[in-house]
């Protein structure tokens, strides 16, 4: 697919009558077609006035502090551009105002991704940043991100990367454990139980059909008290067992502290001390605190990184030509960050 080049590409653009989704393809956003129709405006003007081919270095900035990722989904997107590109590395801190990345180059080479780079960055920062927080909560602890399920399918690898960037030990969406060079981590659904009628017999299964590298995790809250289920499962599987995994609904309460001690204790007192108890359900930063001092030993978090507001990044023209300049409200020329390193 052509780069769209004017408002007559973008006119000629039909949607193919079989298209099945409404995400855009990597060709459609290599082709310009998720930008702002405003950029595609801007270089028919500039074209027409002789302009468009001017030096100019632009700086990207972040609105709140957080960790920066998206930056090699934006050197992938540019990478045949006559530019220069320096940035921070992917899961480096950065300060509100901080400059995390500068382009340098003829303003028609990249000036209509604008959109989309920003978006790259935005998004994926805010679930690397609500990450870095769960690892700063989960100490040396395991985490994984399990959420996918909270975010269109389009964008659930992009996110659980970032995750994993920002401190995920894994990440369960197969493409995006794939495209980390890694294999998925993940247990069994309730539905499995639910299907089967019994934990026990699940468990069981699991151990005798699954691969020896899949960890013998099992969910032991589906039909009886947890501590019960998690002292049958573990007398079924005996030391093939590593952990049982506590998903209480709110509509029971959650996982409480207090739940995580008695199964810790009733297991402990049964010689079960090599079992690990893995948590999930709603989990947030000061929750993953809470219940790591009860005896939780691993974490699945969901809907507290999928669902972190994008990170308003900000692009501003900082030279043109050489000269320093800037709108009202901002200060003329380059503003220096000495951790920016050469990308591209």
């Amino acid at each position: 697919m052509d780069e769209i080049k004017n408002l007559t590409d973008v006119r000629k653009f039909k949607i193919d009558s079989e298209r099945r989704f409404y995400s855009a393809n990597h060709d459609e956003i290599k082709a310009g077609l998720t930008t702002d129709i405003y950029f595609i405006k801007t270089l028919e003007i500039l074209r027409h006035m002789g302009l468009s081919q001017k030096k100019v270095v632009a700086e990207i900035f972040a609105r709140r502090a957080g960790i920066l990722c998206g930056v090699e989904e934006v050197l992938n997107l540019l990478n045949d551009k006559d530019i220069e590109i320096y940035s921070l590395a992917e899961g480096e801190p950065f300060e509100p105002k901080d400059t995390v990345m500068r382009i340098i180059g003829p303003y028609e080479e990249f000036g209509m991704f604008e959109t989309v780079v920003l978006g790259m960055l935005a998004h994926s920062s805010a679930w690397a940043t609500a990450s870095r927080q769960c690892r700063e909560a989960a100490g040396e602890k395991v985490y994984i991100c399990f959420g996918a399920r909270h975010v269109h399918p389009a964008v659930a690898p992009v996110m659980e990367r970032a995750a994993v960037i920002g401190g995920a030990n894994n990440a369960s969406c197969i493409l995006a454990a794939k495209l980390l060079g890694r294999e998925p981590s993940g247990t069994i659904p309730h539905a499995a139980m639910l299907m089967a009628g019994d934990t026990v017999s699940v468990a069981r299964t699991y151990d005798e059909i699954m691969p020896p590298d899949s960890p013998r995790i099992i969910l032991v809250d589906t039909f009886k008290d947890e501590a019960e289920e998690a002292l049958a499962v573990a007398e079924a599987l005996g030391r093939a067992l590593e952990g049982v995994r506590l998903d209480t609904p709110s509509e029971r309460g959650g996982v409480t502290p207090e739940l995580v001690n008695e199964v810790r204790l009733r297991l402990d007192q049964k010689g079960y001390n090599y079992v690990k108890i893995f948590v999930s359900g709603g989990l947030t930063p000061e929750r993953i605190r809470e219940l790591s001092a009860a005896g939780a030993d691993a974490f699945g978090v969901g809907s507290y990184i999928s669902g972190a507001s994008p990170i308003d990044m900000t692009l501003d023209l900082k030279m043109v030509d050489g000269t320093p300049i800037a709108k009202r409200g901002r200060i003329p020329g380059m503003i220096d960050n000495p951790r920016l390193k050469r990308m591209m």
